[in-house]
């Protein structure tokens, strides 16, 4: 998924997008990932659509829920939102999946996205699986996002999408205990955007054992991707792990070549480094190393930088 997109899939359940009153008959309640968007239920505000959605489908049988964009006419924060879901958590018992801000760059900047403190639906939810986030951290106070370091039992996945990760967020992560938890991405981003993060806020993560369970990680979209590129080479944490994503970042010649120099990657099922800036002759020792291996390298998006006066400019995959 790129941020272009909406979520199509959430807990292997196809996502729907609930419509307008009246529009029957409505899928059976455990058989989608539900998918709550003002605008597609007739340009009404939230509460609306979160009474409608409640009144028309059995809260009971819910499993994955996604919440699209939230706001009518400018945007607003999501912490209401989250008040309404954390409100009726008891109608929910069967909830293992939740996607906040599903939106894309057409509906809103990734970077303008107003969210809010996550770690009260952990709290809430303690059977939920998996937990998607996206946004960035231009708001202030309740509305920056924001986590604080939690137990929770039965999480799976954890992906934060940020066109720039606020530092605090990563290093919470680091500080939870989730033992169940087999996928984590994070999109680090930029710093002009908010995206604060150092490889030594990563260190906990790739330090390995904090996470038993983990068996795919996610760094990407980095202005830092070589630096966390040199980090992986030498983490514990990968060997546990069974596929890699140093994708969508700044990742030149330099990280690969940290990449290669460091601890054998030739265990990993899949490599996905999409949108680089390799040169030819180090995707193909990229690929000689792993792809002979059996490991499957994804190289595609090659980017080329951008020149102004003398200087070169590289980008990252998501920022605004």
């Amino acid at each position: 998924m790129t941020f272009a997109d909406h979520c199509e899939t959430l807990h292997g359940l196809p996502v729907f997008t609930l419509p307008e009153p009246g529009e029957e008959p409505l899928p059976a309640a455990g058989e989608v990932a539900w998918r709550l968007d003002c605008f597609a239920a007739g340009e009404i505000p939230f509460p609306e659509v979160w009474r409608s959605f409640t009144e028309r489908v059995p809260s009971a049988e819910v499993r994955a829920l996604v919440v699209g964009p939230w706001w009518e006419d400018e945007y607003s924060e999501l912490r209401p939102v989250l008040e309404l879901l954390l409100a009726d958590a008891g109608r929910f018992p069967a909830l293992r999946a939740l996607f906040l801000a599903d939106v894309t760059s057409e509906e809103c900047e990734i970077s303008w996205i107003q969210l809010t403190d996550v770690t009260p639906v952990l709290e809430t939810f303690p059977l939920l699986e998996e937990l998607g986030v996206r946004g960035g951290s231009q708001g202030l106070g309740e509305e920056a996002l924001s986590l604080r370091p939690v137990r929770h039992e039965t999480l799976r996945v954890l992906r934060f999408e940020s066109g720039g990760l606020p530092g605090q967020v990563v290093r919470a992560v680091g500080a939870c205990e989730l033992p169940a938890l087999e996928r984590l991405e994070l999109w680090l981003g930029v710093t002009a955007y908010g995206g604060d993060a150092t490889v030594a806020d990563l260190a906990p993560v790739l330090a390995g054992g904090r996470f038993p369970a983990l068996r795919h990680l996610g760094l990407q979209d980095s202005e830092i991707q070589d630096e966390i590129a040199a980090a992986v080479a030498s983490a514990p944490v990968v060997a546990q792990l069974e596929s890699l994503n140093l994708s969508m970042g700044i990742l030149t010649d330099a990280g690969a070549e940290a990449l290669l120099r460091g601890q054998p990657l030739t265990h990993l099922k899949r490599l996905d480094l999409h949108h680089h800036f390799l040169g030819d002759s180090m995707a193909e020792r990229i690929e000689a190393a792993l792809g002979s291996a059996g490991t499957e390298v994804d190289l595609s998006e090659r980017q080329v930088p951008h020149r102004w006066q003398d200087e070169e400019w590289r980008y990252v995959a998501v920022s605004e």
